[in-house]
């Protein structure tokens, strides 16, 4: 695919000024985990960055110039030693001393803002092996580029399947669970109660925020603090299973397990916070197509999936473990609400309200009000879809990968990611605060419960 010529500046998009704001500033770090080492004298990487990564977008070569208080992009020169870095550690090391420096780097690199003056991505290649890979490798990339969709599906269309490079990767599929039909009427006037509803408590959490637990600290400047980044690793067909009995989606099944094991950490860690209201904020695609497509399809004029921020937020209340009879409430909950949420128009409202503030005030003001909507909510939760079969970057095979976001002021980040027949969960945990040990063991006994009372559930409706 050729590179795009500019004739022009391009603006840059509504959220893409929100994101790179003075107040609050966006990046993706998408973490790739290979079989093999890097060879360090290869000139592999630079010939990827110039041939294939470069062309997908005119923004990965420009800057963000601003003119008459707009923010544009400029097409510059790239000089690859800018943007790509090799660092160095001791060497002789043990993988468990190689961790704690591959953790305290990707800490660095989610606090760190970019640069001015050159465009906005990095590429750090990890030539030292660690407990999960031979070798990383992290792109860091700023949120103004695009959203995930955006960013993850570029990122995989530079990579090959590992067995057959002339054959597509594939994905799972995205088939909804069926549900009862419900009457235009009764649907109509729910999603209008809904849209109120919701319009009036999001109003309430922006402006008053939650209260204190174990996952919020309500520091000041929590995205300059050091962070601790944790993984685990789930079977998509034990998560399908689930589904499956149940009746639900596999996001309601992940995001009801990450809800208890959250209420479960919390109640370990102070009895009383398990009674207290907390909000996760949970990103949305808003494409009328959600599966990856390629990127000339992406940036094409009115595709169904193009290219961009195109993404909106809900507030969902975390449901408490008062009440409940079992683990699998906590997924029906999660199913109930944010099936409402879908049925609702303040996701649309708000970035209405987004677009007034901008058009009359500035992109600074509203920063500052996706700041402070963040800060005051106790998690966020957000989620993509990865590839069926294994890829591979210049025929070193990827065993693992997840991404992270940095620049967030809040104590508890949570992404997902599916990648052949795995799910991969990374906590971002503002750190001395989250304990990531404990939390690992909360999440993992609240799927065993979740599978214990699935089974139950199963052989009673037998």
């Amino acid at each position: 695919m050729e590179l795009e010529e500019l004739e022009e500046q391009e603006p840059v998009s509504p959220n893409g000024q929100y994101f790179s704001s003075n107040v609050i500033s966006l990046s993706v770090l998408a973490v790739w985990e290979f079989e093999i080492p890097f060879d360090p004298e290869a000139q592999t990487i630079s010939l990827l960055i110039k041939n294939v990564f470069l062309p997908i977008s005119p923004r990965f070569s420009s800057i963000m110039v601003e003119n008459n208080g707009k923010k544009e992009w400029k097409r510059v020169e790239v000089k690859l030693e800018d943007h790509v870095y090799t660092p160095t550690f001791p060497s002789g090391l043990s993988l468990e001393s190689y961790d704690k420096y591959f953790d305290d780097y990707i800490s660095k690199l989610l606090t760190e803002r970019f640069p001015q003056g050159k465009p906005l991505w990095e590429i750090h290649i990890i030539n030292y092996p660690t407990s999960n890979a031979a070798a990383n490798v992290i792109f860091k990339l700023h949120h103004a580029l695009g959203d995930g969709y955006s960013l993850m599906g570029a990122l995989i269309s530079s990579m090959q399947r590992a067995d057959n490079p002339s054959l597509p990767l594939t994905f799972p599929s995205r088939k909804r669970s069926e549900s009862k039909r419900e009457n235009f009427v009764t649907k109509t006037f729910s999603g209008f109660c809904n849209t109120i509803s919701d319009l009036w408590s999001g109003t309430l959490k922006t402006m008053n925020g939650d209260v204190l637990t174990p996952i919020r600290s309500g520091n000041d400047a929590i995205e300059f603090r050091p962070a601790t980044v944790s993984t685990m690793t789930f079977s998509l067909d034990q998560i399908k299973s689930i589904k499956d009995k149940l009746g639900v989606t596999v996001n309601d099944v992940l995001t009801g397990m990450i809800f208890f094991g959250t209420r479960l950490y919390m109640q370990e860690m102070n009895q009383s916070s398990s009674k207290a209201d907390c909000t996760a904020m949970v990103l949305l695609n808003t494409r009328i197509m959600g599966d990856y497509v390629p990127i000339e399809e992406m940036i094409k004029p009115n595709s169904k999936a193009p290219w961009g921020n195109r993404f909106t937020f809900m507030h969902i209340p975390i449901p408490k473990l008062i009440g409940l009879s079992n683990a699998l409430d906590f997924i029906w909950n999660a199913h109930k609400i944010i099936k409402r949420k879908r049925n609702s128009l303040a996701a649309y409202f708000n970035s209405r309200l987004l677009e007034i503030v901008h058009k009359f005030g500035s992109h600074e003001a509203c920063g500052k009000y996706i700041h402070r909507t963040l800060k005051n909510s106790s998690m966020i939760i957000s989620n993509l879809i990865g590839p069926a079969e294994q890829m591979s970057l210049a025929n070193h095979p990827i065993k693992g990968f997840y991404f992270l976001v940095g620049g967030g002021p809040l104590s508890f980040e949570i992404t997902i990611i599916s990648y052949m027949g795995k799910v991969r969960v990374a906590f971002n945990m503002e750190k001395g605060v989250i304990d990531p040990q404990k939390m690992k063991s909360c999440m993992e006994n609240a799927l065993q419960m979740i599978l214990n009372d699935s089974h139950k559930h199963m052989s009673l409706n037998i």
